[in-house]
């Protein structure tokens, strides 16, 4: 999801010794941590047990492409692990509507994906707090199908390649880079755009912090029929527990020590970019 909007600077929250994930052991105070019925779990143990639920089988290629996913996220300063965490939330809704692992494993990669032609916008575009001028919104606005011809070679990924190109088109036709409408938009891509926007809201960027997961709710809901197909946010309904797990992901901080349960914080807005 584009980024750009006006910002002020914000200071990084004091830096504490969080609780160790109950699963890898990891104390990390870079990574995000939730709370979970076993105990304290960081987002790459919950990301990955989350996962484990869509079914498809472990795949050679599947460490590269969240490697990759994770190096588009360095260089675009994403708030912990944007692009798997934004892909995990695509599978867990996609479960609603499908269930061949196949299918669940191609949304899965185009989901890690989705921003893999922002490789081809300069810096001085992809990394800038202002709002974008027309020529470099013209710039930033071919990225999807910059990433598609990287991708439509291989016929592995054909299903990501779709999520590749289509991610930014909404329902109503007012999006990018085709105008497509409704039913031509593929399905993939229409439950791709709403968990991206529910990850754009529900964790911290650079020009806004965070907004709690009903909020955000309540927005995505205010945009089925315009933004979002209303079908998908059916089976958002459907997926929400799984999601707002997911969505409660969040940095340790000197707000932990001062009224979180179990070492974690009451809520959102981690300070850090």
């Amino acid at each position: 999801m584009d980024r750009h909007f006006s910002s002020t600077p914000r200071s990084s929250p004091e830096k504490v010794a969080p609780l160790a994930c109950a699963r890898c052991g990891s104390a990390s105070p870079e990574r995000l941590y939730a709370t979970t019925p076993e105990g304290p779990a960081c987002e790459q143990c919950l990301l990955d047990a989350k996962k484990q639920i869509a079914g498809f089988a472990a795949n050679p290629y599947e460490m590269f492409v969240e490697s990759l996913a994770a190096a588009l996220d360095l260089r675009e300063h994403e708030t912990g692990l944007h692009s798997k965490r934004v892909a995990v939330h695509t599978v867990l809704l996609a479960r609603q509507l499908y269930s061949k692992a196949d299918d669940l494993r191609g949304i899965y990669w185009g989901s890690l994906l989705h921003d893999l032609g922002k490789i081809g916008v300069p810096d001085s575009i992809l990394l800038k707090h202002g709002r974008l001028s027309a020529a470099e919104w013209a710039i930033m606005r071919e990225h999807p199908e910059h990433g598609y011809r990287i991708l439509e070679r291989i016929p592995e990924l054909a299903v990501a390649s779709k999520i590749v190109l289509y991610h930014e088109e909404r329902y109503d036709g007012s999006g990018y880079p085709h105008g497509l409408k409704g039913d031509a938009i593929p399905l993939p891509a229409r439950l791709f755009a709403v968990i991206d926007t529910l990850d754009a809201m529900t964790f911290d960027r650079p020009y806004r912090r965070a907004v709690p997961f009903d909020d955000a709710k309540a927005e995505v809901m205010k945009m089925s029929g315009k933004q979002f197909d209303p079908r998908v946010i059916e089976a958002f309904l459907e997926a929400e527990p799984a999601l707002r797990e997911i969505a409660s992901l969040e940095h340790h901080s000197s707000r932990d020590l001062a009224g979180g349960q179990n070492g974690f914080p009451v809520g959102k807005g981690s300070g850090v970019p």
